[in-house]
């Protein structure tokens, strides 16, 4: 079984059709993806307002687009700070559009801020479109890279980005078309698997303004956001010592790699002694060039997550500890960079049971009986790896609302914008039902039509959701109260140095 893509260069546009007759006659499995819209997404039109319907329509009417940017950031697959083609694109179709763009915010080149409109109230909506270092994957159900060593959107931010790219341009429709007041903004956010982006921008006070801010993420399900996240820092530990001969002079030498292995031996020590929902992952980015030189420079890079900014800032303060202990034991000298530090999301109830009425209205997208069995493929190397039962191929539910701040395991650093405007979010069957996060699996699904029909019921839920709060003033005042009461006791802090700019690079 094979899948012929409807997304096409423009060089072949013109013989789209005759290609797919041909494929259908010699019996090779053809899914139009970007054209299939489910009879029952068409029925609920009669449940929404005329502004809704123009912008369901336009959702529809430009669904070819949407996709093929998603296609476009897919093969670009940039990681994170260096998403230089993937944010172009992404400006250039805004400003088509009319909207107005300032590039290069808070000083990352990469980030952006796109509006139409004027005066309040001010809805925005977040985009993100770094890709995972290593994890380049064709739209394959085996693992099979598309470019060898490079990234791959292991996180469906290709779709992510092109879905909220279609949302902003709805609102965008359906504002102009029927003379609505206020504003759309389109921030486009770089880096969020290094949690940077957001982070420096809330910093900057881009988000400052804001009446409400919506996002969403491509997921093994549907549903609204009503949990929280942890916090995270990220910090790198330098060691510097003294370069010898390993064998003819050791006793001259002093190894940074030995401070970098004490470090890590103490931090796993320390796991004993912290509340079960700490996470400490680190990676040695530098650990010497050669075995025979003892090395004079070695770096550790850690992510420091707790459900609660105040247990990070704790826990950090505990590991500088253990790493200057591991420079006085290894002779060498120490210095720390912390290159972001992330809050928990601050959820929003009524935001949630908006978002969570717009997702059952608007009616999840069903999959044909091909696209469940290539996730079946997609889920064969988990069973055989990891003996795990899937249920679903595909989850075409829409998930149960409910009421609750019990963290997820990861960290996004949309929580810090929640901390100061009230925040909602959602998420879309884009990926095989329980495939792991950042996996090659969902590389090949979020550019697949599996991914597709994720990302268009993703863009019309952020679209009628946006017109819902900027014509109802009842909705943003629910939202305001909901959040003004979360975060009554709550003092943003952060341990990025102040005046600090963000990282050029993260890696």
């Amino acid at each position: 079984m094979k899948f012929v893509r409807t997304c096409v260069p423009p060089c072949f546009k013109a013989f789209q059709w005759t290609f797919l007759s041909i494929f259908a006659m010699v019996g090779v499995t053809v899914i139009v993806g970007s054209t299939q819209i489910a009879s029952a997404q068409q029925a609920t039109s009669s449940k929404f307002r005329p502004t809704q319907r123009t912008a369901l329509a336009d959702v529809d009417a430009r669904s070819k687009e949407i996709l093929a940017v998603n296609q476009s950031i897919w093969e670009f697959a940039e990681v994170g700070l260096q998403e230089n083609k993937s944010a172009a694109l992404l400006v250039s179709k805004l400003k088509q559009e009319g909207f107005t763009v300032k590039t290069g915010v808070a000083d990352m080149p990469t980030a952006f801020v796109a509006s139409y409109g004027s005066g309040k109230p001010v809805i925005g909506i977040l985009a993100e479109y770094d890709a995972l270092p290593g994890m380049s994957q064709k739209v394959s159900p085996v693992r099979e890279s598309f470019a060898a060593g490079k990234p791959g959107h292991a996180c469906g931010h290709s779709g992510l980005g092109s879905g909220a790219l279609g949302a902003a341009l709805a609102v965008k429709t359906a504002m102009q078309k029927h003379k609505l007041k206020g504003t759309i903004r389109l921030y486009g956010t770089p880096a969020e698997e290094t949690v940077i982006g957001k982070v420096y921008m809330t910093l900057a006070g881009v988000f400052k303004d804001l009446d409400v801010c919506l996002h969403w993420h491509p997921s093994t399900r549907n549903g609204a956001w009503s949990g929280s996240s942890k916090a995270l820092v990220s910090v790198k530990f330098t060691f510097d010592g003294t370069a010898a001969h390993a064998a003819g002079s050791p006793e001259s030498g002093r190894s940074a790699l030995d401070g970098v292995e004490l470090m890590n031996v103490g931090v796993n020590y320390m796991r004993e002694h912290v509340k079960e929902d700490a996470r400490f992952h680190y990676v040695i980015t530098d650990g010497g060039g050669a075995p025979n030189v003892v090395p004079p420079h070695a770096t550790v890079w850690y992510f420091i997550r707790a459900d609660k900014h105040q247990d990070v800032e704790s826990y950090f303060k505990w590991i500088n500890d253990i790493a200057r202990g591991a420079a006085l034991m290894s002779r060498t000298k120490l210095s720390v960079k912390i290159d972001t530090d992330c809050h928990e999301l601050v959820v929003n109830t009524p935001l949630s049971e908006l978002i969570h009425k717009n997702l059952v209205a608007v009616g999840a997208p069903t999959f044909t009986e091909a696209e469940q069995a290539y996730a079946r493929r997609l889920q064969q190397p988990l069973i055989a790896q990891f003996d795990t039962k899937f249920p679903l191929a595909i989850d075409e539910s829409i998930q149960r609302l409910t009421d609750s701040s019990k963290p997820s395991k990861g960290s996004t650093d949309v929580g810090d914008i929640s901390w100061f405007v009230p925040t909602g979010g959602l998420r879309t069957s884009c990926l095989v039902a329980k495939s792991p996060g950042h996996s090659w699996q969902n590389v090949s699904c979020i550019g697949s039509t599996i991914g597709q029909k994720g990302i268009l019921y993703g863009a019309k839920v952020l679209a009628v959701t946006a017109l819902d709060l900027l014509e109802n003033p009842e909705e943003r005042a629910a939202a305001r109260a909901d959040w003004k009461q979360r975060t009554k006791e709550r003092k943003y802090t952060t341990l990025i140095p102040k005046g600090q700019k963000p990282p050029v690079k993260i890696r």
